[in-house]
């Protein structure tokens, strides 16, 4: 009798096993925010070397083509073949593989390139940014490539809209990275700005008189609002300019922002190359008036850059 007293004096009550689970579930309840956290700083942190290698990049074709690419190739108005930056960097990504198989005499969606427009560009993809790598292009409803047409896809300033909403052209790769437009809106003036890349641009190191340190080039964008393309201008597609360069009209992560800004799934801003290949998280917070000086190449501002 003695003995089996014992045995059942060693067990736990239900109080005392409830009381068990509950610590271990503020503990879990604790560390699963640590977790999250430690998670998104490895991403952001993979991010920003993506950025940087593709700064390098860039600087690697200056200094084969003492110029910057173009924002992409124009033969027309539309904007045909093309061809954006990304695809000029892919060379000097370890992407020739890649960039050997693509016709770019001829448009991006010519028949020949078509079995390469799913083709994921790793150093291309920031990996905080949610959803597939390949996504569902949208037709531009009015056959234009403007993104605030009134024939086609209406922006309302406090009601931003998904550009890949509405009828569906095919599967392409994203991207989460496009070059700096500037400050103003790229449907308006596809062919000129004050950035570093637009249609048919040629920027040199000596055009960045406000100083390449001081000067934005490629910046982050998430797909919340729709997605972006490494390949260049697909005139047949909405937002088609706006899919490889953006512009600084609102602060990163803005809640009133457009497709064409930047944004990122980063808790505080969005990263950024600087001209000099340095790499900046932009906040969020950061006054508008400075962060549109830090889009232009040769505004001859001055400000003092966010620490």
């Amino acid at each position: 009798m003695s003995s089996i007293r014992r045995f059942g004096q060693a067990g736990f009550t239900l109080v005392e096993l409830l009381v068990v689970i509950a610590i271990i579930g503020i503990l879990v309840g604790l560390l699963l925010p640590a977790v999250q956290a430690a998670r998104e700083a490895a991403r952001r942190m993979q991010c920003s070397n993506n950025v940087r290698q593709i700064g390098l990049a860039l600087h690697n074709y200056e200094s084969a083509h003492k110029k910057f690419p173009p924002g992409w190739i124009a033969n027309d108005p539309d904007g045909e073949p093309g061809w954006g930056w990304a695809t000029a960097l892919l060379p000097f990504l370890e992407q020739n593989n890649v960039y050997q198989q693509l016709d770019l005499n001829v448009e991006i969606i010519a028949t020949q390139n078509m079995p390469m427009i799913e083709t994921v560009i790793p150093t291309y993809i920031c990996p905080s940014d949610p959803g597939n790598a390949v996504f569902q292009i949208a037709e531009s409803s009015g056959g234009h490539t403007h993104i605030r047409s009134p024939k086609n896809f209406y922006f309302d300033e406090d009601e931003p809209h998904n550009v890949d909403e509405g009828d569906k052209l095919f599967p392409i790769a994203k991207s989460n990275y496009v070059g700096v437009y500037g400050t103003g809106e790229v449907d308006e003036s596809p062919y000129n700005s004050d950035g570093a890349f637009w249609g048919n641009s040629r920027v040199r190191m000596q055009d960045f008189v406000d100083g390449t340190s001081n000067t934005i080039v490629i910046g982050e964008r998430s797909s919340r609002l729709g997605g972006s393309l490494w390949h260049g201008v697909i005139p047949e597609a909405n937002a088609s300019f706006a899919r490889i360069v953006g512009s600084t009209d609102h602060v990163p992560n803005s809640p009133v922002g457009h497709y064409d800004d930047f944004s990122s799934y980063h808790a505080t801003g969005a990263n950024f190359i600087m001209g000099d290949c340095s790499v900046r998280l932009i906040p969020d917070t950061i006054d508008e008036t400075v962060y549109r000086a830090m889009a232009t190449r040769q505004g001859g501002e001055a400000f003092s850059l966010p620490d």
